[in-house]
């Protein structure tokens, strides 16, 4: 039917096959493009401010409660290569709307989950939906805009929605729980992303398809051998390390990942082309990503279940309380970009990780009695301002010395590296929670049986819930136990950092005209 509108109407019968129907709209077109990457990006954040109020409708314990937000971040994080492989390969539009179209209707089945397993597999066909339109959208903007101050100001907008969505999905997922429901994080989508697939083939065209292959296998058995070692330690939270499944998760998860190793040795187009390791200072910041990474989405987690159940903050207030972090964030980022050619990257490696060891490592006095501006906001401003000192350092250096057409290989890996060890550090520091609070739930409960009313030992008979305070005592023992592998994890970053690195500014001299696609 479409082909039959382009060679009958004689509006468009000049046009090339593939060629948008509206031609000549380039601020539309990159709306359209940037609504993409927002969706992607926003829903990161926004499902993280219903996370208490998930856990109390679908009865998650708070370790299997971690899957909601890993689930997302492995398969988007696992596949995001294999989805800019195939924008070249089946065409960019083409698979720009598919991958709306995919999240979109994850983004309503979840929205509609009535069981545990019914959100975590809709959350995981999210990231496998964002993982195909987030690499294509950008693609996009280098085959819908001419080279020159046109396309850099397409990316300056790209990249400042993708800072900015972060920001944009905590307001937003506070205000749907608070107002609606937490079910509307995810319904929110729906209408966006119809509204996307609808008008992209009105304003954006087709891009020239590239001969090559897909490396499903290296996609799958890296994908599913994240997915086990991070089951493995949540399992383990719950069940103990001698856990016969536990084992067995760790086991599988090693023979997947030496598996991954031989097929990316061997694969003619790789989805991961392990030569990019071969360079210390490249290898070196993807140690560093995935380290501050693991760190940061543990953080996140835990923090958003104490300031709403502990320092009872509604859903809009929680996310009001974490907008100061992601102004920490740009600015840290900004003046990285503004003194990097004078300084160069190094020292802002080093800084940038040694303040979120001391970030984090405030957060380990965490207790109940801690207020918010001493026990939530002073750590993060810390650790939000050394985060944004490295994301724009790390970009840069990932993509320093490589070949202009690896580009998009290097800066993607590094993209994949911070959400798969974002799920992976969430996960360690789950097993730690998980350990630490069970712990400290036996003391509380003693505690509990010798000073709760008989009103509320009754309660606590039918179930099995500790109330407040006791039950603040328990988590805020667990989060603060959490924390400290969350500071080996910031001094594995700050240890890379100072002994591995050694880029200096020359080496990034020849990027000064793509730091702008770079850093976005």
């Amino acid at each position: 039917m479409g082909d039959s509108i382009v060679t009958t109407s004689p509006l468009i019968q000049d046009q090339k096959p593939g060629a948008a129907r509206r031609e000549g709209h380039p601020g539309i077109a990159l709306t359209i493009i940037a609504a993409c990457q927002l969706m992607v990006v926003l829903d990161a954040t926004i499902v993280n401010i219903a996370l208490p109020h998930i856990q109390g409708a679908l009865k998650f314990s708070t370790t299997d409660l971690t899957w909601v937000v890993s689930a997302y971040t492995l398969t988007f994080g696992g596949l995001l290569l294999l989805g800019g492989r195939a924008g070249d390969i089946l065409g960019r539009r083409r698979v720009f709307m598919f991958g709306i179209l995919l999240f979109t209707a994850a983004s309503l089945l979840g929205g509609l989950a009535q069981e545990p397993w019914q959100l975590l597999a809709a959350r995981a066909l999210q990231g496998v939906g964002g993982a195909i339109a987030s690499p294509t959208s950008l693609a996009l903007i280098t085959t819908t805009f001419p080279e020159g101050p046109e396309r850099n100001r397409a990316f300056g907008v790209f990249a400042a929605v993708s800072a900015g969505g972060g920001a944009i999905g905590l307001l937003a997922g506070g205000m749907l729980t608070e107002w609606l429901d937490w079910r509307w994080v995810l319904f929110v989508n729906v209408p966006i992303g119809v509204l996307i697939a609808v008008v992209t083939p009105l304003y954006i065209s087709e891009s020239e398809r590239h001969p090559g292959r897909f490396d499903i296998a290296g996609a799958l058995t890296s994908t599913i051998g994240m997915a086990t070692l991070v089951y493995g330690f949540i399992r383990a939270a719950e069940e103990g390390w001698r856990d016969s499944i536990t084992i067995g998760s760790f086991g599988t998860s090693v023979v997947l990942l030496v598996a991954f190793a031989l097929v990316e040795s061997r694969a003619k187009e790789p989805i991961t082309p392990l030569r990019m390791f071969a360079d210390r200072n490249r290898s070196g910041t993807y140690v560093i990503m995935l380290s501050l990474a693991a760190a940061m989405f543990g953080m996140f987690f835990f923090i958003v279940l104490f300031v709403q159940n502990v320092l009872q903050y509604t859903p809009i207030e929680a996310g009001l309380a974490f907008l100061p972090v992601t102004v920490a964030i740009g600015v840290g980022a900004g003046l990285s970009q503004r003194l990097l050619p004078v300084l160069g990257p190094k020292p802002f490696m080093v800084v940038g990780s040694a303040l979120a060891v001391i970030g984090l490592g405030w957060q380990t006095f965490i207790d109940p009695g801690s207020s918010y501006v001493n026990g939530v906001l002073g750590p993060m401003l810390v650790f939000g301002f050394g985060m944004g000192l490295n994301f724009v350092t790390l970009t840069l250096t990932a993509v320093s010395g490589v070949a202009a057409h690896e580009a998009g290989a290097a800066s993607g890996l590094l993209n994949a590296t911070q959400q798969v060890g974002g799920s992976l550090g969430l996960s360690i520091l789950t097993t730690v929670f998980g350990t630490a609070s069970r712990d400290e739930g036996k003391k509380q409960v003693t505690d509990f049986m010798a000073n709760a009313s008989a009103e509320q030992k009754a309660e606590f008979a039918k179930t099995q819930q500790l109330p407040a305070p006791w039950s603040h005592e328990v988590l805020a023992q667990g989060i603060s136990t959490a924390f400290i592998p969350a500071v080996a994890m910031a001094v594995l970053a700050l240890v890379v950092a100072t002994v591995v690195i050694r880029v200096r500014k020359s080496d990034l001299e020849a990027l000064a005209g793509t730091a702008g696609p770079a850093a976005g």
